[in-house]
């Protein structure tokens, strides 16, 4: 075997392997976050940012609404599932809201 092919060999063990580190990876990463969605604290509408944008649980009880369909759920911060009760918020790292509720933040999906 020459050295060239001796290269070879080591740079496509190399490639699988870094490839599959790097699948391994996505997936072990993936997969507590998938789980994690569900069980987020609430956020409390007493958090001081929550209180600073005037977080609501229950969006129609809400002062400043542009309509009355604006609530988490439709906006484009929210990142929860359809259907879901509460879901993450990009605004409230760590912490889920309620899909009924609303923030001055509020912001529709494109």
């Amino acid at each position: 075997m020459s050295q060239h092919d001796s290269n070879n060999e080591g740079r496509r063990r190399f490639l699988k392997a870094a490839t599959g580190a790097v699948t391994a990876a996505t997936v072990l990463g993936a997969l507590p976050g998938l789980s994690r969605a569900q069980d987020l604290p609430h956020v409390s509408p007493s958090d001081p940012t929550a209180s600073a944008l005037k977080y609501v649980e229950d969006g129609t009880k809400a002062q400043g609404r542009k309509t009355p369909n604006d609530f988490c759920a439709d906006c484009s911060f929210y990142q929860g599932k359809a259907g879901a009760a509460w879901g993450p918020c990009q605004l409230f790292p760590g912490k889920a809201v309620a899909a009924k509720g609303w923030c001055v933040s509020h912001t529709h999906v494109a």
